[in-house]
């Protein structure tokens, strides 16, 4: 077992085509010392989501290699997407999991980075823990104006590494964010209607910038995903010790009831760790006051049930669990 291991959870921008996916994940896998975990891929986003960890050396090397991989199969002039994004490579955040603090995972985050814009010549914005502008420590920030804005963004905000003209191939590759930040938990909530405007209402109100419950750490918006006939409230909890994903959820039925809409389930993207489901099945069970002596197994029934982590499609624990995965519990 290695003493120090980081988690690696780039986003690229492309979701519908399985053979370039596939050739991202290869360029990560053949790298000895880190572990694919999750590949997470959306139609409507155009976006898939990886998930892989190992030793920090390693990881590095993986992530390099799917960033150049990205950059050669994506072409962001013909890319569109329900998501957010600004390049090949979106974003991609370094997170220390064991025997690593956040000081030394931050340096590789910029080494990286370096790297990044001076061998592959991407214009790269470091954020979250690594960025070296406060303003940058926010990955909305750092992605404001998206794809369309880089002509006129990589002059007014020149970017921490790689160039600042939108050449021909950066034309192609748009940016790239990279960072070090800790835990995040990526989730969908699913309204029964399929008008986008009270899920937007909803997520400009709950998250901390917005004008209403301000939950710590909590980004969202919202979205209508063709695949599903339904309107999504799309959350990043970003302090998952401050606001647990079971408040957030609560926080968006007590919205939509408002407006007399329900949450019919949650969708999971990506990972969870183990203890957020004890959580969430420890916060429904104490509704009944029927918490106590709960075994492991039950509390997360009772939150796969009263999160409605089923509604779209089945909620398998050995390939959503973070530390099933990593352990290998199939």
């Amino acid at each position: 077992m290695y003493n120090s291991l980081i988690e690696c959870i780039p986003n690229f921008s492309e979701g519908r085509d399985s053979k370039k996916i596939r050739e991202i994940t290869d360029s990560i896998e053949k790298i000895n010392g880190v572990k694919l975990l999750h590949v997470d891929s959306g139609k409507d986003t155009n976006r898939t989501v990886v998930t892989f960890v190992g030793t920090p050396d390693a990881v590095c090397e993986a992530t390099f290699n799917a960033i150049k991989t990205a950059a050669k199969i994506i072409d962001m002039r013909e890319h569109y997407g329900k998501h957010p994004r600004i390049g090949s490579t979106d974003v991609c955040p370094l997170t220390p999991l064991r025997g690593i603090d956040m000081e030394t995972t931050v340096e590789y985050a910029r080494k990286l980075a370096k790297r990044v814009g001076e061998n592959l010549e991407i214009p790269v914005y470091c954020y979250e823990y690594a960025a070296f502008i406060p303003e940058r420590k926010n990955l909305a920030f750092c992605r404001k104006g998206e794809y369309e804005s880089l002509p006129k963004k990589l002059l007014m905000q020149k970017p921490d590494f790689g160039p600042n003209i939108f050449s021909h191939q950066v034309a192609k590759t748009g940016a790239t964010i990279i960072g070090a930040r800790n835990f995040l938990i990526a989730v969908n909530f699913n309204l029964n209607t399929k008008l986008i405007e009270p899920a937007k209402k909803i997520a400009s109100e709950i998250r901390e910038k917005g004008n209403g419950a301000k939950l710590k750490g909590v980004k969202a918006i919202g979205w209508y995903i063709d695949d599903f006939g339904i309107a999504q409230v799309s959350v990043n909890i970003t302090d998952i010790k401050s606001t647990p994903l079971h408040a957030v959820f609560d926080e968006v039925a007590k919205r939509a009831k408002a407006m007399n809409l329900c949450v019919t389930g949650t969708e999971i993207v990506g990972l969870i760790p183990e203890e957020t489901m004890f959580e969430a099945g420890r916060y429904f069970l104490s509704k009944r006051k029927n918490h106590e002596n709960a075994k492991k197994e039950f509390l997360i029934e009772t939150a796969i049930r009263e999160l409605g982590l089923e509604n779209l499609s089945p909620f398998i624990l050995n390939n959503k669990i973070l530390e099933y995965r990593m352990l290998d519990k199939n």
